[in-house]
């Protein structure tokens, strides 16, 4: 483990994902520091999600290495192989999800949904797992909707959920997968709103996003991907300004 990788949250190094003879990402260079946002923006099909999955391994890269808080996932670069699942999972854990779908168990409450993952990934005990899930709840302003069930929710009010349970776990980023593109337009600003609350207290997020005026507000870095290849990456004011290349000019019009 290197220094510089120990000082980031997340470091990838020329990460390349194909699916059959699709090459869905090529090269991928990108560093988070602690406590860095960074939005990733491009169109449909460009790669985005498949990134975010990369990083936790929900999907295997063919080429390439990640680092999460200075260790490498998939490898145990001490011993010399592949991670076994338990390795990985204690890896994975450091990386909260939040998908577009929510994900939440449905036959589980909100707290419950909130409680599963530090009960049976960290073996925490119940009573500290709900205090946890509790404060995190009062944090996204759900915890008056603790106790009943997901189908009883708001597409807003589960993404809130969705995203309290991605906290539990205390993880060192926390990946967005275009979190509010399966929102009604009414509720996409209480969950962006808790996304913004989130970046003022530090969390390390990596978001794909189709929301310009959030990208350009939060984020430390914006990345633009097309075609599985990173072809802009700055701050969001030269990259809303003054963009490098002209397919990032066109995209930022047809946006506006």
């Amino acid at each position: 483990m290197s220094d510089s990788n120990a000082a980031l949250a997340v470091s990838i190094k020329r990460m390349s994902k194909s699916f059959g003879d699709i090459e869905v990402l090529r090269d991928i260079d990108l560093e988070v520091k602690k406590g860095e946002v960074v939005s990733v923006l491009g169109s449909s099909g460009s790669g985005k999600s498949t990134m975010l999955r990369c990083i936790n391994w929900l999907e295997v890269p063919d080429r390439g290495s990640i680092h999460i808080a200075g260790e490498r996932i998939g490898v145990n670069e001490a011993a010399g192989r592949k991670m076994n699942n338990k390795e990985l999972a204690t890896l994975r854990a450091k990386t909260g999800m939040v998908f577009q779908g929510f994900n939440l168990w449905p036959h589980l409450t909100v707290i419950q949904n909130v409680m599963e993952a530090p009960i049976y990934v960290k073996g925490m005990a119940k009573d500290q797992a709900r205090a946890i899930a509790e404060q995190l709840l009062e944090k996204v302003g759900m915890s008056e909707r603790k106790d009943a069930y997901p189908f009883t929710l708001s597409g807003g009010q589960k993404q809130r959920v969705a995203i309290a349970r991605a906290l539990a776990m205390s993880p060192e980023v926390i990946l967005f997968d275009e979190p509010t593109s399966a929102l009604d337009p009414e509720r996409v600003g209480e969950v962006l709103q808790v996304m913004k609350n989130l970046s003022s207290e530090g969390y390390t997020m990596i978001v794909v996003t189709h929301e310009m005026e959030f990208a350009r507000a939060v984020s430390d870095q914006v990345v633009f991907l097309e075609k599985g290849l990173i072809i802009e990456k700055s701050a969001p004011d030269k990259f809303f300004s003054n963009p490098e290349t002209e397919r990032v000019r066109k995209f930022l019009e047809l946006s506006n």
